[in-house]
């Protein structure tokens, strides 16, 4: 970290490391599926599900784009009824931080470091998420994948917010998320730390063989690795995985 300089924004993925996933989203693509005429508990419905959990992290449409290829209508279809299925959770369980996520964000903020949340959700989704827990003034920008932004494994977000947020050096930025995309884009973009967590989708090995830095327990152990990599503390060894 030295030659790199101190760290300034953190790009933190949002369910599954910043808010409580449970199994909402599971939920959700499960019923998405069901809706598209897969019935549960067929061979079928098992396959695409193993393929949601593998590509977890991603943006939504596109793992419907790639559990009906070739039929962009029903992929477009599936999309709409997960986001319905989606709210339904949301209402019915409503929205909650991950332990420590908010203290952890404001000792990011209070550190100087500016906080970009990145999802895979749509712009609509990632909005209704962040009035249900008043988020909008607790971070600087929050990035969805659009029509001229890739969604991740693809850098797209990290940079976004690199630009938008005046980063010198891409050395500078942090990410922090819970599935394997999430590493591939904190990577991919050049990000000096691309910590993984263990309180969503993907376990420690999966996180660690996508080429985390690091697995920590959870978000609320974020800032002190962010912090002791900015102050120096441990020098390259920042860039090693720890134990988590």
């Amino acid at each position: 970290m030295t030659e790199a300089g101190r760290i300034t924004v953190a790009c933190l993925d949002l369910a599954g490391t910043t808010v409580a996933d449970g199994d909402a989203v599971e939920t959700a693509f499960a019923e998405a599926i069901a809706a598209l005429g897969i019935a549960p508990g067929t061979a079928a419905h098992e396959r695409a599900m193993a393929q949601v959990r593998d590509w977890r992290g991603r943006p939504k449409i596109e793992i419907f784009r790639a559990l009906f290829p070739e039929d962009e209508a029903r992929a477009q279809a599936a999309h709409l009824s997960f986001e319905r299925a989606y709210d339904l959770v949301v209402d019915r369980r409503g929205v909650v931080p991950v332990p420590g996520a908010e203290t952890a964000i404001e000792r990011l903020v209070g550190a100087g470091i500016r906080v970009c949340l990145i999802t895979g959700f749509s712009q609509r989704t990632l909005g209704r998420i962040l009035d249900a827990l008043g988020w909008w003034d607790r971070v600087d920008l929050a990035l969805c994948p659009d029509e001229d932004r890739r969604g991740r494994p693809w850098p797209d977000l990290v940079l976004s917010a690199a630009l938008r947020l005046h980063v010198d050096d891409v050395r500078h930025i942090a990410v922090c998320g819970d599935t394997v995309n999430d590493i591939l884009t904190g990577r991919r973009a050049g990000a000096s730390i691309a910590a993984g967590v263990l309180t969503g989708a993907h376990d420690r090995d999966r996180l660690l063989r996508a080429g985390a830095t690091h697995v920590l327990p959870s978000i609320a152990d974020f800032p002190d690795l962010v912090l002791a990599a900015s102050d120096g503390a441990h020098g390259d060894d920042t860039l090693s995985a720890a134990p988590g």
